[in-house]
């Protein structure tokens, strides 16, 4: 029988346990048993990895509220491979998001100013939390790769003035591309390179009361094709471009994008906000050159903790994997007790961090997406390819091959009783038992 490494979280006070095999329950007698086969003659997409964001937020809490010894522990549990759980994908705003102390860009004027040069350009203010924590995350996981969304360019080259509202003004398309380009030499120059970026966080989403901008399709192609892409040749950069970078329930905007532009794109960028991840199958099989990523869905408390909470990362996680993304990123690394920090005037803040730091009493707590992400990106690691397997709307399954030819597998007991399971992988039965309600289960051969 295969040697094998087992984890399972079948409650809130039992999340991410390793266990033997003997440790599971035994089948229930009588009913019948949901067998889950791996074939590994079937195989999709490599994968990136799994991660969340360094926001502004998150770096402050991380890097100054936590005292050292914290610090160390978190960064380890978040991307050691053999001490955590080797996170390996990380998107992060281009400056401020929501989750930001203040409102700021990395060319801010004055009033009725413009720096068409952009001689003002800085990215000081990540030098402060969110470059130091990068930098010591790709020390613990040299596999790290690092991907770059503006929730809005800075104000004076928008319709609005402000980086709330608005669009970018044609005249500054170039200059905008000029900016990324700053951005990316920047990282460079601190030891970081920017894997992939999006032109635009939530494109269709023009928010009242923190950064955002509206750029439609063909703007966003336009942008892409005819400024942004020629300016990264120009500047012998392969950082990749992934369109759209917003919900599933909009799957006509990517394909308007890789119509006009496909040339220089490099894949789409999708989030959970709205929609179903079949949205991602939809894109991909009609442009299957182009890579599926998906860069951000955040846990909150519209989804009542803990069960329903849990479920649907497990739920939606495999089912983002299974519809064909190389990558599986969450949103906040860190938020406080209140769910913040946020830029003032946001109001009331409902989403959750992977783990939460406590400003007041600087506790640190690992919540159910720590988890729930570790079911994932502690077996699939990264250039692991997807591979086929058995499932269905009970019990759910996503399978992988890894470089060192373990074979990784994920389970979800998405029914709402126990239910018999079965796992077949290389012709074996590795499992057989009974699965809790809503409960998952990591299968890793040695």
């Amino acid at each position: 029988m295969l040697d094998t490494v087992i984890y399972q979280s079948s409650g809130e006070n039992e999340l991410f346990i390793q266990k033997t095999r003997e440790e599971l329950p035994p089948q229930a007698s009588g009913e019948q048993s949901h067998t889950v086969v791996v074939d590994e003659a079937q195989t999709y997409q490599e994968m990136d990895g799994f991660g969340a964001s360094f926001t502004d937020s998150a770096a402050y809490l991380i890097h100054q509220v936590l005292d050292s010894k914290q610090r160390a522990e978190l960064m380890i549990k978040l991307f050691d491979a053999k001490q955590g759980i080797g996170l390996s994908v990380l998107r992060n705003p281009m400056g401020a998001s929501d989750y930001a102390r203040d409102f700021y860009s990395y060319n801010d004027l004055p009033a009725g100013e413009t720096d068409l040069e952009l001689k003002q350009f800085s990215i000081e203010h990540d030098e402060a939390d969110i470059i130091p924590l990068l930098q010591e995350a790709m020390k613990l996981n040299p596999d790290l790769k690092l991907m770059a969304s503006p929730w809005s360019p800075p104000g004076w080259m928008k319709t609005s003035g402000s980086m709330i509202g608005g669009e970018l003004k044609q005249e500054y398309y170039s200059v905008y591309a000029d900016y990324f380009v700053r951005y990316i030499q920047g990282y460079a120059e601190h030891g970081l390179s920017i894997y992939a970026i999006t032109p635009q966080n939530e494109a269709l989403y023009s928010p009242g009361h923190y950064p955002g901008m509206i750029m439609l399709p063909a703007a966003q192609a336009d942008f892409i094709k005819h400024h942004l892409k020629p300016r990264f040749r120009a500047h012998g950069i392969h950082t990749k471009i992934l369109c759209y970078d917003h919900n599933w329930d909009k799957p006509e905007y990517p394909l308007e994008v890789l119509e006009q532009a496909g040339e220089e794109v490099d894949g789409v960028a999708w989030h959970w906000y709205g929609g179903k991840p079949s949205a991602q199958t939809q894109v991909y099989e009609a442009f299957p050159d182009k890579e599926v990523h998906f860069t951000e869905g955040s846990g909150g408390e519209w989804i009542p903790p803990f069960e329903q909470a849990f479920s649907n990362v497990m739920r939606t996680g495999i089912e983002i994997l299974r519809n064909y993304s190389k990558s599986l990123v969450l949103w906040n690394m860190a938020l406080d007790e209140q769910n913040g920090p946020t830029v003032p005037g946001f109001g009331t803040s409902t989403c959750r961090g992977i783990v939460t730091v406590n400003q007041q009493t600087k506790d640190l707590t690992y919540t159910l997406d720590y988890y729930a992400l570790a079911h994932f990106s502690k077996c699939i690691r990264p250039k692991a390819v997807r591979v086929a397997s058995t499932s269905g709307e009970l019990v759910r399954s996503v399978a992988f091959k890894n470089t060192d030819g373990s074979v990784a597998v994920v389970l979800f007991n998405d029914s709402d009783k126990a239910e018999n399971v079965t796992l077949q992988v290389r012709g074996e039965e590795c499992l057989r038992f009974s699965m809790e309600a809503k409960s998952a289960l990591t299968f890793c051969t040695a």
